[in-house]
């Protein structure tokens, strides 16, 4: 597991941008020295609903990434519980056991996207 504090993060021009006068800005919450080699296979926006939870589950061949839109999560992987507002990110490596939930008052949104390493692995609930 790797978490990754946006707020933490500067915003920088993209690298197609002038630098002296950028249209945009980026904060790069992962490269790919962070990512698996593999393929994506999943892009994903969620909701979780106020109070509510994912089950506890882990995938044998593929890391997730989240990104926190809006709202606030604890995130459990293996025995480490962590919290997570909009604007962070957290890696989670094949195998790793992990659950979120909401503890706002809201619902969270979230994009997270999934690496396969196409070893024919399954996702398993625990």
């Amino acid at each position: 597991m790797q978490i990754i504090r946006g707020d933490q993060i500067e915003f920088v021009p993209a690298s197609h941008e002038d630098p002296n006068d950028p249209g945009v800005l980026k904060r790069v919450l992962a490269n790919k020295n962070h990512l698996i080699d593999g393929r994506v296979q999943m892009v994903n926006w969620s909701r979780l609903p106020v109070r509510k939870s994912f089950q506890a589950h882990y995938h044998e061949d593929m890391q997730e990434v989240f990104i926190i839109v809006s709202g606030s999560v604890e995130m459990t992987v293996a025995d480490m519980t962590c919290s997570l507002d909009a604007g962070d990110a957290i890696l989670i490596s094949p195998r790793e056991v992990h659950s979120m939930k909401n503890v706002c008052d809201t619902d969270v949104n979230y994009i997270v996207f999934g690496i396969s390493t196409e070893q024919g692995g399954k996702t398993v609930n625990v």
